[in-house]
């Protein structure tokens, strides 16, 4: 939906993530499923924004002429338009252990690359005239897989590369298209300040902009200028929540650095604040073998611990736990605050609300809530379509009231 709010306009959807479909066919079919049915409850009267998740292998299907004028009616049809792609997972992302393999390929391996300029030129072909496209994507790669020398210099190169795929792509078409890198716990970038930090390193430091600039054909001054207006981060409020991250330093930093949030994902993670025994026979209810729940524990001295998975976090459980809080990557429904003892970090996200309607950090709004078949019964406390309903509405009521 496009918003009118009071920092300026923004679009807000929800991500198709959340719907089973690794192939084109099924992937459309769950789009045909769903989409219409989540628009009659949340934007019955005006165009609704989507945002896409399309596979590898999906997205070499909707190449097809076909493929692509079939979504194009649809969409038409409907009254949706798509302003955004998750590139994250480039393959299958349901049904089976997903864990690590979310990250692969990554940015150093050619198959990302080439699956990433696929998605920009779908979605200049989709994109409405005059607006911003966004395509969020893995935050470099998986720390534990990313240790060999030169790593971030070849990931640097690949981005790079990308952008000025990017800037082509404007050049053809007229459609600007953003890349956005999603900091992750565990990952190379795992918070803001180390994405800006790479960023500023391997994409705006003068070695960077000179080769940059001989791969679009610029000086300096334009090569900086078209990196950023292409480049910059998809905020994540779950990842930045488990993180312990302060929204507003957060965003404070981005604007210090002049990067921009090209897209935001609105999302809760879980929250324990005495990570006991108790909690933690809650807890494994969510180890569900499919995604990998990264877990960080703030003691009570401000440090931070970090576990790769709710496996390896559990059978650490503080001795005197007072004082010490777990958040844990598990994206769960953001209009609960908890089930019981578990909370959720929804206070995080109602403030980085606060701050998007008071002052705006992201023309892109993208509820993403994708663990919904994995999530215990008693977390689905709806329908799936009245579900992502429930989810924009809420957002709305808190960026508009």
């Amino acid at each position: 939906m496009r918003l009118a709010l009071p920092s300026g306009p923004a679009h807000l959807t929800y991500c198709a993530n959340i719907h089973r479909g690794e192939s084109w066919p099924e992937t459309f079919d769950a789009l045909r499923l769903h989409l219409p049915a989540v628009k009659r409850q949340v934007s019955p009267a005006a165009p609704m924004g989507v945002g896409l998740r399309l596979s590898a292998l999906a997205a070499e299907a909707l190449e097809q002429t076909a493929a692509l004028a079939a979504l194009q009616g649809f969409f038409l049809a409907e009254d949706l338009y798509v302003f955004t792609v998750n590139g994250f997972p480039y393959g299958p992302f349901h049904g089976r252990p997903v864990k690590e393999q979310v990250y692969a390929p990554d940015w150093r391996q050619p198959e990302r690359l080439a699956y990433t300029d696929r998605l920009a030129t779908l979605l200049a072909a989709l994109l409405p005239e005059g607006e911003m496209g966004s395509v969020s994507t893995v935050p470099g790669a998986f720390r534990a897989a990313g240790a060999e020398p030169g790593m971030r210099i070849a990931i640097g190169e690949a981005l790079l590369r990308h952008a000025a795929r990017l800037v082509r792509l404007e050049a053809d078409t007229g459609r600007h298209i953003m890349l956005a890198l999603e900091p992750e716990p565990m990952c190379l970038l795992e918070t803001t300040a180390e994405a800006v930090g790479f960023l500023e390193e391997q994409l705006l430091g003068r070695h960077a902009l000179a080769r940059f600039a001989a791969l679009v054909g610029c000086g300096m001054a334009g090569a900086e200028a078209l990196l950023r207006r292409h480049v910059g981060l998809c905020l994540d409020v779950c990842h930045a929540a488990v993180e312990f991250e302060a929204p507003g330093e957060s965003v404070a930093l981005l604007r210090r650095a002049g990067i921009a949030v090209a897209k935001l994902q609105l999302s809760s993670a879980l929250a324990i604040g005495r990570p006991d025994a108790e909690a933690a026979s809650l807890l494994r209810r969510f180890d569900d073998g499919v995604y990998l729940h990264q877990v960080v524990e703030r003691r009570p001295d401000g440090s931070l611990r970090r576990f790769l998975d709710l496996p390896d976090a559990l059978p650490s459980l503080p001795a005197e736990p007072e004082g010490h809080e777990w958040r844990v990557h598990c994206h769960v429904p953001i209009f609960l605050d908890g089930v019981g003892r578990l909370g959720t970090t929804q206070d995080v996200l109602r403030e980085v609300l606060a701050q998007q309607r008071a002052e705006g950090i992201s023309p892109h709004l993208e509820v993403e809530t994708y663990t919904w078949d994995v999530l215990p019964p008693e977390w689905r406390c709806a329908e799936l379509d009245q579900a992502i309903a429930r989810e924009l509405l809420w957002v709305q009521d808190r960026l508009l009231s």
